[in-house]
Parts: structure tokens; C-alpha cells; sequence
């Protein structure tokens, strides 16, 4: 691993993830997070602002990670832990054949819905076996938007994905410390950085265009005429990104 790998993270992404966390109460003193790292360049990117944080922030704060593996053939995130004990951080990996499972599973939901279920029980799972109290997770504003019109334009509702949330069952929160932030500016910053990143081989995401895929290239075209669009999809967005529950 390079020493690129351990700069400090660009003032500008400390700013609006140090500004979610505060506008939002993400972060409270005595937390115990742990961070979902798929081995993207978003996970990634955040592990290290997170670390960056810690260092000098006004509340104490435990960070661990967990990487969940789905046995899906061609995407193997093991490489990661090996990154993490560079670090020095504590992690978790844990493995499920979801790909398997949702052969037989699925009704009436797609895929990546059901995959992203499952990951997400595992991660509560972990949590709690391990005395963690905050789920992290590194969807970034890109993704906020694209929830956002995928539930206005195919389910009539406007929903988006929570910025903190208490979860069901009242034992955990999940933060997104990165909802301010832009897709570009994690990838790059991982890019700059020489993370570690794994591919996203996934087949189930390449054999059928997604609805999420038609979203991100709607918004990239409509960003290119609006620069504004972004920050105006954040100022309609807000007051649904926060609140107890979550649709998933």
C-alpha cells in the first residue's frame, strides 16, 4: 500500500461531511460506529474521513469497520482486510451466499433490493453481536437524488434515504455522513488517494439496465445545463432526511 493511501482527506470533503455530521447530530459522544465498507471508492473515501475526524474531533468516537462478502463470483472484498490492519482499525467480515438465496427468495422484488436487505440485516447483526451502537453507511447525495426521483417518478411518493434514523427496532442508528458530498468528488479523492478499491463485478447490475442506472445518467445530463441542479435537489430533499423510519 502506497502512502498516498494515508493523506489526509481534501478540506472540502472534511467540510461538508463535518457539516452533515453537525447539522444532523450523526456523531455523539461515547459512539461506537461501525462503517459498512463494500470496497468502493465511497466506503472507502469515508473510512479515511472518518479516521481523519476522530483525530481531532470535539467527541470521542470508536471506529470499526465490517465488509460484507455475498459470494458473488468475480467480486472478492478480502483483499480489504489486509488493509484494515494497516490501518490499525478493527473489522468484521462476514459472508453469505446472497446471490444464492435470492434465487429462491425473491417476490416481487428486484435483485439489488433484496440484496441490499439482506446486507443491511447482517450489519445490524454485527453491531449488536459486537457492542456497536451506529451503523455508518457512504451513500452520497448522487444517491440521495436518485432515490429521490426513482420514488417520485415510479412510485408517486417523495421519499429519499434518511441523512440519521433510528432504526425499528429502537437499538440502533445508521448516519451517512456523506449526503452533502458528490459522487465526483469520492471518487476523486479515492482515485488521488490509491485506495484500495474493488470492482463492482456484480452480475445481476449488468445484465439489465437499472432503474438507478437511468436515474444517474438523467441527473448527469440535466447537471451539465443546471449547475445549480444538485444544490436545488438538496434544498427539496432535506426535510425528508430525517425522521425515525426508512423505506428500503
Amino acid at each position: 500500500m502506497s502512502e498516498q493511501a494515508l493523506n489526509k482527506p481534501p478540506k472540502s470533503l472534511v467540510r461538508k461531511v463535518g457539516r452533515a455530521i453537525a447539522d444532523f447530530d450523526m456523531i455523539r459522544d461515547g459512539d461506537r460506529i461501525l462503517l459498512g465498507v463494500s470496497g468502493g471508492k465511497d466506503s472507502l473515501s469515508l473510512l479515511s474521513i472518518l479516521r481523519h475526524l476522530r483525530s481531532y474531533a470535539p467527541v470521542n468516537f470508536e471506529l470499526g469497520v465490517v465488509t460484507v462478502d455475498p459470494e458473488v463470483e468475480g467480486f472478492d472484498p478480502s483483499p480489504l482486510t489486509g488493509y484494515y490492519d494497516q490501518l490499525g482499525i478493527p473489522w468484521h467480515y462476514r459472508r453469505q451466499p446472497i446471490m444464492e438465496e435470492a434465487k429462491t427468495r425473491i417476490d416481487g422484488d428486484s435483485f439489488c433490493a433484496y440484496c441490499s436487505r439482506m446486507k443491511r440485516g447482517i450489519m445490524y447483526s454485527t453491531c449488536r453481536e459486537h457492542g456497536y451502537n451506529v451503523l455508518a453507511l457512504a451513500q452520497h447525495l448522487d444517491d440521495l437524488a436518485e432515490s429521490f426521483l426513482m420514488s417520485a417518478f415510479h412510485q408517486g411518493q417523495l421519499h429519499t434515504m434518511k441523512a440519521h434514523y433510528l432504526i425499528d427496532a429502537g437499538d440502533l442508528r445508521v448516519i451517512r455522513p456523506l449526503v452533502y458530498a458528490r459522487e465526483s468528488q469520492t471518487a476523486a479523492y479515492a482515485a488521488t488517494a490509491g485506495f484500495p478499491v474493488i470492482p463492482d463485478s456484480c452480475p445481476a447490475c449488468f445484465q439489465a439496465p437499472t432503474q438507478r442506472a437511468y436515474m444517474k445518467t438523467l441527473l448527469a445530463r440535466e447537471a451539465d445545463a443546471h449547475p445549480q441542479l444538485f444544490a436545488n435537489l438538496l434544498s427539496a430533499m432535506r426535510p425528508l432526511m430525517t425522521g425515525r423510519r426508512e423505506q428500503l
